[in-house]
């Protein structure tokens, strides 16, 4: 399910210097949030419930996801490279598990980092804030990356839909529509951080925890499937 010469390939694509730079500037903007809220305030757990909370959860890990997402896989199918993959004796379950793998990892490292270092930074995890907020963004990175894996076989403007999806649906109605919080990642993912979290803090989730880990399997599950599918499906395009 795994194979070497797509991950190398997809990590290429992903960590290239264009999008290389485009995955640090908002984790560097966090851990420079963070510097300045210590230095003026000090430590401080509410304020740092709402810097890891308001912008890297809710802004910061669904905008890396789709910047790996969807760069693992919808630039080869833009630009025709996807099928040197699919001309070769590969599975196609193997190809999108490979390239899954990739984002998830890619999405982790430029996420959970930053916000466990911001955290510890503003206040040394203080109420396990920190540790609360880095499982979220593990947790959320998994599937954002299923979802905008998806994405990136089914539309040639998976980034555009993608940064809709983040930029309203997410940041916007996922923080404040209470309707749209329950079909949330970031709630979801955030009923985890909640049972990490000390009592008495802040981070909270409008989705019960049992709930949220049946919505994130169900998400990357099925987004992962139907992934296959559409690959499936350009294969017989292409083969014609």
């Amino acid at each position: 399910m795994y194979n070497e010469t797509v991950a190398r390939l997809t990590y290429r694509a992903l960590l290239g210097r264009r999008r290389a730079i485009l995955l640090s500037i908002l984790p560097g903007l966090l851990i420079l949030i963070a510097i300045a809220v210590r230095a003026i305030g000090g430590a401080d757990d509410r304020v740092t419930e709402e810097v890891l909370g308001g912008f890297g959860l809710a802004a910061m890990v669904p905008l890396i996801g789709v910047i790996a997402g969807t760069g693992a896989i919808a630039p080869e199918i833009d630009d025709g490279s996807i099928v040197y993959l699919l001309s070769k004796p590969l599975p196609r379950r193997t190809i999108i598990l490979t390239k899954l793998w990739v984002a998830i990892a890619v999405t982790m490292l430029f996420t959970t980092v930053p916000v466990l270092l911001a955290g510890m930074i503003m206040n040394g995890n203080s109420q396990q804030i920190a540790g609360a907020y880095t499982l979220a963004a593990a947790v959320a990175s998994i599937a954002y990356s299923a979802v905008f894996l998806l994405l990136g076989t089914v539309s040639r403007n998976a980034v555009v839909f993608g940064l809709i999806y983040s930029l309203i649906w997410e940041t916007l109605f996922g923080s404040i529509v209470s309707g749209a919080r329950t079909l949330s990642v970031q709630q979801w993912s955030l009923s985890l951080a909640e049972r990490v979290a000390a009592d008495g803090t802040g981070v909270t989730s409008d989705v019960a925890l049992p709930t949220a880990v049946i919505l994130l399997a169900a998400v990357t599950v099925a987004g992962t499937w139907y992934a296959i599918r559409r690959l499936t499906v350009l294969t017989v395009a292409a083969d014609d």
